[in-house]
């Protein structure tokens, strides 16, 4: 039996669904973004912040992170993962560290603010990740909300350097080359 690979198309559609499933949207996390962002930038606006999380969120490094991450907890809500691990997850056991661990993965390509920043957000819990942290509507999102964390951090980068661009005057084609990247 031949292996298919899965379409890039397919796979995109299926973290924005797991995130919509899971009770996430993009503007949750954009305005996440805008907070983190606000601050040093006057003029940012939310739709700015909503496209970067859009930017984000077409990364296939990305996907993957979070197609396992919401995989993960959704098998510790079915209580179909083996002891202790079912445990660990099910009750986001302060000492497990995987949820960070992979999350933090997913914040590497973005650089250090994206790294500074999601350390803020797992420490600070703002937004749509302090419900999914505090379980409020129940549900298991161990992974979910580190998920998130990292998602607004990558975002808020991405707007931190686009700034950057912007006050040095690279030229538009420039700057599309280097947001693409």
């Amino acid at each position: 039996m031949k292996n298919e690979r899965v379409h890039s198309h397919d796979v995109t559609q299926a973290a924005y669904n797991v995130l919509l499933e899971r009770g996430v949207t993009i503007d949750d996390i954009a305005e996440i973004v805008y907070e983190m962002q606000g601050p040093y930038n006057e003029k940012l606006k939310l739709d700015e912040c909503v496209e970067s999380v859009e930017k984000v969120l077409l990364k296939r490094e990305m996907q993957h992170a979070i197609l396992v991450a919401v995989e993960l907890d959704r098998l510790a809500e079915e209580k179909k993962l083996s002891e202790p691990l079912q445990t660990l997850v099910e009750t986001d056991e302060g000492l497990f560290g995987v949820d960070e661990t992979i999350a933090l993965g997913a914040s590497l390509g973005y650089g250090s603010i994206a790294v500074t920043t999601f350390g803020h957000l797992d420490k600070n819990k703002i937004g749509i990740i302090e419900k999914l942290d505090t379980k409020r509507g129940g549900g298991v999102h161990t992974f979910l909300d580190d998920m998130v964390a990292a998602i607004a951090a990558n975002a808020s980068s991405r707007l931190a350097h686009r700034l950057r661009d912007i006050e040095e005057n690279l030229p538009e084609n420039e700057r599309r080359i280097i947001e693409d990247e």
